[in-house]
């Protein structure tokens, strides 16, 4: 493989796939993807220069470290799978918290600890899809902002862990134009105006950002907001 590689999570829409197709036209990427949606991967898949699925659950650590040990090559992973939740903490329940922290905090966390061999190796770069929930919280979002939190943490605490082996970015957009942007909209009682959100791209841009600095140098945080 004479491309970086790049492995894309949540790449089958909205956020991850613009990164995804903001990264092919240099890196081979790896379109990650849960299991149960193999045609989103697949049309993804088609869309890019140079890429392969990447299919898997990544609740799932046995499947994560089994996908993880088949990868050779890995110069950038992104983190953009995650899960969002909407209501208060007096309503909210165990299962709630149990099921947000895993996908957002637990998963990421697992699937780069199972590639920090690989990613040491190409003296790699990690970059967190965070939220502006994990730099500030607001009423009705308690059990979402404390997991952005969480994986603020963990891209802090790996960032000075791995210092000089490899790059880590956290990037903190706010409130998105995706499908699921409609869905809180309702639940919040609001009428969707797409134009009041970030474009999917203006999050790719950023990571093609963070991708593009030369080795020396790195983008450690960025808040991005509609302008």
């Amino acid at each position: 493989m004479s491309r970086p590689v790049a492995l894309v999570t949540g790449a089958s829409s909205g956020i991850g796939r613009a990164i995804a197709l903001a990264l092919s036209g240099t890196h081979h990427i790896l379109v990650g993807g849960r299991n149960a949606a193999p045609a989103r991967i697949a049309e993804t898949v088609t869309l890019l220069e140079s890429s392969e699925p990447f299919a898997v659950d990544l609740d799932d650590e046995a499947a994560v470290t089994a996908a993880a040990s088949g990868i050779e090559r890995l110069d950038v992973l992104v983190h953009s799978a995650g899960l969002v939740a909407y209501g208060t903490v007096a309503d909210s329940t165990t299962e709630d918290w149990q099921q947000v922290l895993a996908t957002n905090v637990i998963a990421p966390a697992t699937l780069t600890r199972a590639l920090l061999p690989t990613l040491r190796a190409a003296h790699g770069l990690v970059i967190f899809i965070n939220s502006g929930a994990g730099l500030t919280a607001h009423a009705g979002w308690g059990v979402y902002a404390a997991s952005k939190f969480a994986l603020t943490a963990l891209a802090d605490s790996l960032r000075a862990e791995e210092h000089g082996a490899i790059r880590v970015t956290s990037l903190h957009p706010g409130r998105v134009a995706t499908p699921m942007q409609v869905q809180l909209n309702e639940l919040e009682g609001r009428t969707y105006q797409a134009e009041r959100y970030l474009d999917p791209e203006s999050v790719a841009r950023a990571v093609r950002l963070a991708v593009d600095l030369p080795p020396e140098a790195s983008l450690d945080s960025l808040r991005i907001t509609p302008a």
